[in-house]
């Protein structure tokens, strides 16, 4: 009962913490309030990729404005998780392979989205069930 609480407890604090992440961030896509860094070759070829495609980065800011607002507000926590599994997952990816030096920030953030989503197995009962 004390380790459930103790998880309850840490789920919390992490939702809060990664809405507050993904709101800021995805408002600055828009706003471009906090400015970016320099960036590696393979990075920047990445990056402009994605911007050339035209709707990616829109896309994505919404997405993430949207997870944070949920996280922050306790609505619909299940759905920004899985929303946000596959942007953190790449969010990851991205650091690991390309931008290192970000690296342990991307591993808080994908971390606290395993527990996120651990915290709500619940809700992901079906997802991994044989039918």
């Amino acid at each position: 009962m004390e380790n459930s609480k103790g998880m309850r407890i840490a789920a919390t604090v992490v939702r809060y913490l990664l809405g507050l992440i993904f709101l800021v961030f995805g408002l600055n896509g828009f706003l471009n309030f906090i400015p970016m860094g320099e960036m590696s070759p393979g990075a920047m070829a990445m990056m402009g990729g994605l911007a050339g495609s035209g709707y990616f980065f829109p896309m994505l800011k919404i997405l993430e404005i949207l997870s944070g607002v949920l996280l922050l507000t306790g609505m619909y926590v299940p759905l920004a998780i899985a929303i946000l599994g596959p942007i953190t997952l790449n969010i990851f990816m991205f650091h690991a392979v390309l931008e290192p030096g970000g690296l342990p920030v991307a591993i808080v953030v994908f971390g606290g989205n395993i527990l996120l989503a651990v915290a709500n197995k619940e809700s992901f009962k079906g997802v991994f069930s044989k039918k």
